[in-house]
């Protein structure tokens, strides 16, 4: 019999409030994947910027990137993995010095190619037939002169694969973009692709999957560390105005 205990990788962060997760253990074989999309840039929710290089984080996306290495703080994390883009690797950075590790890029977690999409405001694409395709069948979307949605699931599926088989019994960070940690959490909540719209991944969230022994475990979807994002952005407005020192305590 093995001697090697299981033991609980998820830092009070993401357990606090939640009995479901705090009594979750991770036997040694299987390894915990913490998916973080990058923090916020002026572009993000306004334009596909894609693999467009020199696309830097916000004032505010810094300050998240800040504080999501504060939230994972308490995690044993062995390795930390990033898309190559400059918006994920600022938003590693802080959490990478904190725990003394370097980041390790990797081309297949990168943004999906949306080749002649790239660079075009969403308002612009929301009005064309491919929009209505990407939203209402993704499976069978493909970008013209970049990637289908399939293609990239499956560069993004097999990277987590490949990073989780070298980090058996470890916790791991990897740094991607909205759409491939989405499609990916649909991958291994056995989900078909045509459906994963209907998951949120906000900047600066955090999803664990334990992953290694039987079916992928989603043990947390879009922690983003606060309830505020649940808040109407109108009656938050309304909110600020009324009672200005609450907010801002």
């Amino acid at each position: 019999m093995s001697t090697n205990r299981s033991r609980s990788f998820l830092p009070a962060s993401l357990t606090s409030g939640s009995p479901i997760l705090c009594l979750v253990v991770t036997p040694p074989a299987v390894t915990l994947l913490l998916l973080v999309r990058h923090a916020l840039t002026d572009s993000t929710g306004k334009t596909l910027t894609g693999w467009t290089p020199g696309v830097h984080l916000s004032e505010r996306g810094q300050e998240q990137a800040e504080e999501l290495a504060d939230r994972l703080a308490g995690a044993p994390i062995s390795a930390v993995y990033s898309s190559p883009l400059e918006r994920c690797r600022e938003t590693t950075a802080p959490l990478a010095a904190s725990a003394g590790l370097r980041v390790r890029t990797r081309a297949d977690l990168g943004e999906v190619k949306y080749g002649e999409w790239t660079n075009r405001p969403l308002s612009q694409v929301s009005r064309t037939r491919l929009w209505v395709a990407v939203q209402s069948n993704p499976s069978s979307a493909r970008f013209p002169g970049g990637e289908s949605l399939l293609e990239c699931q499956t560069r993004v599926a097999r990277e987590a694969a490949r990073i989780a088989a070298a980090h058996p019994g470890r916790a791991v960070v990897l740094v991607s973009h909205g759409d491939p940690i989405r499609l990916l959490l649909a991958h291994l909540a056995g989900v078909h692709t045509d459906h994963f719209q209907r998951l949120v991944v906000s900047p600066a969230s955090v999803s664990a999957v334990a992953v290694g022994e039987g079916p992928p475990r989603i043990l947390r979807v879009n922690d983003t560390g606060t309830l505020v994002d649940l808040v109407p952005p109108r009656l938050a407005q309304l909110r600020r105005t009324a009672h200005p020192k609450r907010m801002r305590g």
